[in-house]
């Protein structure tokens, strides 16, 4: 925590003595590839997808691969760096489905059901094509554990079609962490271009305090990814727009596509203000938006730190 604190305070004099925006600035702390100044803005892709239910439905699971695969084509099309999925883009496990009593009494999961070898079959193909595409991946997916439940996790791939990091959901409902998964306990950043993203998954939408310690890491960006698949859900797009503007970062914003939640995929700046979103109409489909680093953030940081400190929290 000390570390970035010093780094964004190491960041913000030198833009005070050159008067370089915070941007420019930032390059020279933040290496590129090749010695390349980090850009101006970086392109990302949200998508909105089919989620089915049921991993134990090969064909399911096959037909959830191509499509993540066919948006993750659009999005290399539309010049993204990268493209961020929402909850059960592969498989969004129903609890009555993986019950062990069920499927009329939820009990534990029995993840023996799960068909593992095609869900990796899947995972396997879309790492080799973010390679092969030169595109970031961020997908959502079950993680196995020999001796546990999996986790319900967000992996990140590379745009050399490499497994960077992964992302464990932390704020379980009451029913995941009873019946079906292991939490997680860890925030995770990973950067692409210069550019810093923290993650967060399902329920986390839902507990500032895991932004807060986003903004404490220096974050230009979290990609939120949620399922939601009966109801009305528009109050998590209202949280994602003050999430952003309460720690002055960009919001990605990966949902279910289905018109009936009132719901869509997009992104919005650090002011939370929508600045692309994807088709109402409920479609599987990607939304494009230029994420810029800008000077708003660190003034805000600045200001909730001395802030903080003053009131102790």
């Amino acid at each position: 925590m000390t570390a970035h604190r010093n780094f964004k305070q190491r960041v913000r004099a030198r833009a005070a003595k050159t008067g370089e925006s915070y941007t420019t600035a930032l390059r020279h702390f933040r290496p590129t590839p090749a010695g390349e100044d980090m850009p101006e803005s970086l392109r990302i892709a949200v998508a909105q997808s089919t989620v089915h239910d049921d991993p134990t439905n090969p064909e399911l699971l096959r037909e959830s691969g191509a499509e993540v695969r066919r948006l993750m084509r659009e999005a290399a099309a539309a010049g993204a760096r990268l493209v961020h999925f929402g909850e059960g883009a592969l498989c969004f496990p129903s609890k009555r489905v993986m019950s062990s009593l069920g499927p009329d009494e939820i009990g534990p999961s029995d993840w023996t059901k799960a068909d593992w070898p095609v869900l990796d079959a899947e995972l396997d193909q879309i790492t080799r094509l973010s390679g092969e595409l030169g595109i970031w991946t961020v997908i959502p997916s079950v993680h196995q554990q020999p001796d546990a439940r999996p986790h319900n996790s967000m992996y990140v791939v590379s745009d050399k079609g490499r497994l960077v990091t992964r992302y464990d959901e932390r704020a379980l409902s009451t029913t995941k962490v009873t019946w079906m998964y292991s939490p997680g306990t860890e925030p995770v950043t990973f950067e692409v271009d210069g550019y810093r993203f923290g993650l967060a998954l399902g329920l986390d939408v839902m507990f500032p305090e895991l932004f807060t310690e986003y903004d404490r890491l220096g974050v230009d960006a979290v990609l939120v990814s949620y399922a939601s698949t009966d109801g009305p859900n528009g109050h998590i797009g209202v949280q994602a727009q003050g999430t952003a503007a309460n720690n002055t970062y960009w919001i990605s914003l990966a949902v279910t596509a289905n018109p009936e939640t009132g719901l869509v995929a997009g992104v919005t700046n650090m002011r939370g203000e929508w600045v692309a979103q994807a088709p109402e109409d409920g479609r599987p489909a990607i939304a494009v938006a230029e994420l810029k680093a800008e000077d708003w953030t660190t003034i805000g940081r600045a200001f909730r730190q001395r802030t903080r400190e003053r009131i102790g929290s």
